[in-house]
């Protein structure tokens, strides 16, 4: 039975960290997968719904949600390997940008949605 693990770059190199600091890091990218799920779910009832709100508006919030939806399990991914592999070569954490996408986020479609109902 082989040993080898995907992604290879991330196991290749370094030592086993504590296996608490791994388990650690992969809660944190299923919250981040859960956190996509309900952009993706709020993006699509804002459509869905069709609520009174100016339409165009509407539709840019629900895609702002929708894009965001797609754009953060990637930067989760990415946040998660580099931490992995920071922790194996026993460095320093690199600065996480998955919560910046999320601020970005919701301050956009906040604007978005707040502007679809005072000018509805």
């Amino acid at each position: 039975m082989s040993r080898e693990r995907f992604p290879r770059w991330v196991y290749e190199k370094g030592t086993e960290p504590d296996p608490r600091f791994s388990l650690a890091n992969e809660r944190t990218i299923l919250a981040w997968l859960r956190t996509a799920l309900g952009l993706i779910a709020g993006g699509t009832a804002l459509e869905a719904l069709d609520l009174p709100m100016e339409p165009h508006l509407r539709l840019a919030s629900a895609v702002v949600l929708l894009v965001a939806g797609a754009v953060v399990p990637v930067a989760a991914a990415v946040e998660w390997a580099r931490s992995e592999r920071a922790m194996r070569e026993h460095g320093p954490l690199p600065g996480a940008i998955t919560g910046f996408v999320l601020v970005v986020t919701v301050t956009v479609v906040g604007v978005l949605v707040l502007l679809a109902l005072l000018l509805h």
